[in-house]
């Protein structure tokens, strides 16, 4: 693409998972579920391998970041080999994560809509490149391809900051949730058709 968006491949595991790993490091929900910096790019990167780049389509901007899609009606569970390799490093690195992130996981199964949708996982720019518009390039081809087939889109907001980027390309809040501890979450979801503004 152009615009230097890609489409990231099978063997771009390990850059997606450490782009969007590391611009998420910092995230409240996400260090409130997983712990440190460390052990949120090793689950990111993971969840890039087995569930986004198998069962979705991604996309990056070189190594400055990327986005993670889930298609309609796709698990986003992992299978159970890497699960095991994540709980064990969790343990090791902080035990409580474990539970923290079953209830955070169960908390937005029970508020992921049921009417078809492709799920925004995560979206996630360099600290160094944010505020250039990346994000938008990024969401661009998938939000398009959305309104081309008629396909809703769906996403947890966890960082405020981003709500007026998602509202901007057609998404509308919804009631904010999260498990008893954790920071909260904002479901936006989005009908297929705002074409113009996702492409702007």
């Amino acid at each position: 693409m152009d615009n230097g968006v890609e489409p990231a491949g099978p063997n771009d595991w390990r850059r997606l998972g450490m782009v969007v790993g590391s611009a998420f490091a910092e995230d409240a929900v996400s260090r409130w579920s997983l712990g440190d910096a460390p052990m949120i790019v090793a689950t990111f990167t993971m969840l890039a391998r087995h569930v986004y780049l198998r069962r979705g389509r991604c996309y990056m901007i070189g190594d400055t970041a990327g986005a993670m899609w889930l298609d309609v009606g796709a698990s986003k569970a992992l299978p159970l080999l890497p699960t095991g390799l994540l709980a064990a490093r969790m343990i090791l690195r902080s035990p409580r994560s474990i539970a923290r992130a079953l209830a955070l996981d169960a908390a937005m199964q029970a508020r992921r809509p049921a009417a078809p949708h492709r799920y925004l996982f995560a979206v996630g720019v360099a600290e160094a490149a944010r505020g250039q518009g990346f994000g938008r390039l990024l969401l661009a081809p998938m939000l398009a391809d959305c309104d081309q087939h008629g396909i809703a889109a769906y996403l947890e907001n966890s960082n405020p900051r981003n709500a007026s980027l998602y509202q901007s390309l057609g998404f509308v809040a919804g009631e904010a949730f999260s498990p008893p501890g954790c920071p909260p979450l904002m479901p936006m979801w989005r009908e297929p058709g705002d074409r113009a503004s996702s492409q702007g």
